[in-house]
């Protein structure tokens, strides 16, 4: 079997194994994400939410997604029908395609890279193109005033995003993802996490994270009260579905982010017990219960309230926490707590 493996193509099958067991996981995920998100509302409302289909109504989302995959394809008069259909599945793609280098365990990653994060930093910054194209390929003003509202948005939360994750890069030295986790690692448990030394930062890109996502409060391009739902006006059956599950997965790797970047990842929280990608798995959970808490409870901002704290907020806010972990890191304050690679990282 040893061998087999060392051929190049036994190299190949393990790859795509490997790859169809990460996209069987996050789309196996996606399913239960989505119930646990209804839910989560219907609990914070006082309501029963799937119940139906299934135990415990588990197989809703099943039913939805074959609902959605049945139903005829819509093409409205007019539209740029390649681009109209290549929008979805770029969404979609690109959603999938960041998984590669996240890692679930030490050494758990498809692609482990040395530059792990500006790969996940370029593709999900592509995934505006796919808002776009979907905007201008339907032949809508409505659809393209939504995608240029939304490409705003994403971009504008983008620079927030990158720049506190460059004060991740700064405290460890390195942006592998095992690397990071690494750093994290210590006697005193989640104590040693990053989300103490940049405890300001967690809070930013969780909020970041939000508008990144299109989530409530910041859901602007598809709500039913902005612009007729935006972007995704004109479409429906399947090639919604893609948009929609894109958006769900881009959701679950920003609670993998989150996880990797502050959490420690697969560490432990507490010394002596083992680390195991059980932890990642239950930490990233545990932030789509977050998401799905803030959807149910929190209102929705106007736009203009949405840009302004963007550009006006967060974006000088992440920029002089660069600034001071630089300082901090250099002169290595309180024994190297925010420069990590003179600690083992």
């Amino acid at each position: 079997m040893d061998g087999f493996l060392a051929t190049g193509f036994g190299t190949a099958v393990l790859i795509a194994a490997q790859s169809l067991l990460i996209v069987a996981f996050v789309m196996i995920s996606l399913l239960f994400l989505v119930y646990g998100d209804r839910k989560i509302w219907a609990a914070v409302q006082m309501r029963r939410g799937p119940n139906v289909v299934g135990p415990f109504g588990l197989l809703q989302s099943v039913a939805d997604a074959l609902k959605y995959v049945v139903k005829e394809i819509v093409i409205p008069a007019g539209v740029d029908r390649p681009v109209f259909f290549l929008a979805p599945m770029l969404s979609f793609v690109l959603a999938i395609l960041a998984w590669a280098v996240i890692p679930f365990d030490d050494g758990w990653v498809l692609a482990n890279i040395n530059v792990a994060i500006l790969f996940v930093f370029a593709v999900s910054s592509l995934e505006v193109y796919g808002v776009i194209m979907g905007g201008w390929a339907s032949n809508s003003k409505y659809a393209f005033l939504g995608s240029l509202r939304s490409a705003a948005q994403m971009i504008s939360y983008e620079v927030s995003l990158g720049l506190i994750i460059i004060g991740v890069i700064i405290s460890t030295g390195a942006m592998n993802f095992g690397a990071i986790v690494a750093a994290q690692d210590g006697d005193w448990g989640l104590f040693n996490w990053y989300w103490l030394p940049h405890f300001p930062m967690v809070f930013l890109f969780f909020i970041s994270a939000l508008a990144e996502t299109n989530r409530p409060p910041f859901d602007l391009p598809e709500a039913e009260s902005e612009l007729v739902a935006g972007f995704m006006v004109e479409y429906s059956s399947t090639p919604y579905l893609l948009f929609m599950a894109g958006e769900y997965i881009a959701i679950f790797l920003m609670c993998a982010l989150i996880s990797l970047l502050f959490f420690g990842g697969w560490l432990s929280p507490i010394p002596g017990l083992p680390d195991g990608w059980w932890w990642m798995v239950a930490k990233m959970w545990l932030f789509f219960f977050m998401f799905a808490m803030v959807k149910a409870i929190v209102p929705r901002y106007r736009y203009d309230q949405l840009m302004r704290i963007g550009w006006k907020v967060f974006l000088p806010m992440s920029l002089a926490w660069v600034v001071i972990v630089a300082f901090l890191a250099k002169f290595e304050v309180l024994g190297g707590f925010w420069a990590r690679w003179t600690i083992g990282g």
